[in-house]
């Protein structure tokens, strides 16, 4: 007997260390694979960054090549101060010369004499170059000093481009090594690249479409983004409000940082400051670090959903975009906002508006921007920092309903980053939907009834 449960327990042990050790590498395989899963997302399952790089012809030590990245994106985009792509070459190559962008180094070239080149780093950093740069540093879809506008919004500017002559390289297909470790700051971190990968050569189509041309070699590298690299914190919240319900949500306490100026002088400042114009002038200013306005929630972006009117066959929503931070103007903004009513969108006022169909057959999702020369310029914090707009949706009579917060949005999304909403149980509820504390009208009947039954308890 003793021998048999000394077994049993042997193997039970066993059991339990091979379960131990299955738990310990999902743990492994969760973290390893953390920065994947969070890349995802779900509105743009599609959505990267693609940089293709077109050898067009051969020197006498290299090549040259034009490289663009293509932004798949339908709502992320890349904003001031821009781009930097970066990545390390697998030999010893030199860049010669670049049209439409430069490296931010040029690192040690003293073993040239006499041609010296524009960079000699294992691994450059490149950036675009600034909007009226000369005509003959140019090529098509460059010097836009950084910014990339989203494929939805603008396509016409949703790519970059630069022109760029290596040497020290090799001079056929054969003999050409592909860069490695390719990372793109936009500005900061955030995007995750993969390796590089050859592929067909890119085809040319002259303007007269008459004839076609190839690139001589070409390989890509897709790079994709992650809101939980790129931020610490939240950037943007929600607040709620309704004409059922004198209640304002606002956005959730701390949503983006506190306020704690004890421990972090100047995290924010009053907009009444007299000392306003020296904050936003300080330090941080070249490096576009928010300033944002002392608030509850410390957000450099909140965006109001207020439920405005209810007709029989529609209801009206107005949406307010307010900008707190003192440092920046937000242009070619946008935003996405997930509600089941946006398949029956009759009306918007004063912004453009695109459906989103990522799940094909449900139309739930809006990408909604402003108008060219109206409101895509987001100001500053301060009395011109707002946008707004108002959203006129029709009634299904089978799912419509202003009960249990049916009439907020599900998520919102600005400028590509998933905005903080308010708790569930924190929205505005109709008035029947409230607790009896909350109903007046019904304490004289519950008084009554309490009174009755204490004077039937003496009969």
């Amino acid at each position: 007997m003793k021998m048999d449960q000394s077994l049993s327990s042997s193997t039970a042990w066993r059991s339990t260390g091979k379960l131990g050790s299955l738990a310990i590498f999902a743990v492994f395989f969760l973290i390893a694979n953390l920065n994947s899963v969070e890349a995802y997302d779900s509105l743009d399952p599609n959505g990267n960054i693609t940089i293709k790089w077109d050898i067009m012809q051969w020197t006498p030590d290299g090549y040259v090549a034009v490289v663009t990245m293509f932004n798949f994106q339908q709502y992320r985009h890349i904003q001031t101060p821009g781009w930097t792509l970066g990545w390390t070459w697998a030999k010893k190559e030199v860049i010669w010369s670049m049209v439409g962008a430069q490296t931010t180094e040029q690192g040690d070239c003293s073993k040239y004499k006499a041609n010296i080149p524009h960079c000699c780093k294992k691994d450059p950093s490149v950036v675009d170059l600034l909007p009226g740069t000369p005509y003959n540093m140019q090529i098509a879809n460059c010097c836009k000093g950084g910014v990339i506008n989203s494929w939805v919004q603008d396509p016409a500017n949703a790519a970059a481009s630069f022109q760029v002559s290596v040497g020290a390289a090799g001079t056929t297909n054969k003999t050409v090594r592909v860069p490695k470790n390719f990372t793109l700051k936009a500005p900061g971190p955030g995007y995750t690249c993969g390796i590089a990968k050859v592929g067909k050569p890119t085809k040319f189509t002259t303007a007269d479409g008459r004839r076609t041309t190839q690139a001589l070699m070409s390989w890509n590298v897709t790079c994709t983004y992650s809101q939980f690299l790129a931020l610490k914190t939240p950037t943007c919240c929600v607040s709620l409000s309704s004409f059922y319900n004198d209640t304002i949500v606002n956005c959730p306490t701390c949503t983006c940082g506190c306020q704690n100026n004890i421990t972090q002088p100047g995290s924010c400042v009053e907009g009444d400051s007299p000392y306003l114009a020296s904050a936003i002038n300080g330090p941080g200013k070249s490096t576009y670090a928010p300033l944002v306005q002392c608030t509850s929630h410390m957000c450099p972006i909140r965006v109001h959903w207020h439920v405005k009117l209810n007709y029989k066959e529609y209801w009206r929503v107005k949406i307010t975009i307010t900008n707190f931070n003192y440092r920046m103007n937000y242009t070619q903004w946008n935003l996405v906002v997930q509600h089941p009513n946006f398949d029956n969108l009759t009306q918007i006022f004063s912004f453009n508006y695109k459906s989103l169909t990522p799940y094909q057959a449900i139309n739930d999702t809006a990408m909604l921007w402003g108008v060219k020369y109206y409101n895509d310029l987001l100001m500053e914090a301060g009395p011109y920092g707002n946008a707004q707009s108002e959203l006129l949706f029709q009634k299904d009579q089978s799912t419509f309903t202003f009960d249990k917060g049916w009439a907020f949005p599900r998520r919102v999304y600005f400028n590509g980053d998933n905005c903080v909403m308010p708790p569930p149980d924190a929205y505005p509820w109709l008035p029947n939907s409230t607790p009896l504390s909350m109903t007046p009208l019904l304490l004289p009947t519950i008084l009554f009834w309490a009174v009755l039954g204490c004077l039937l308890s003496y009969v």
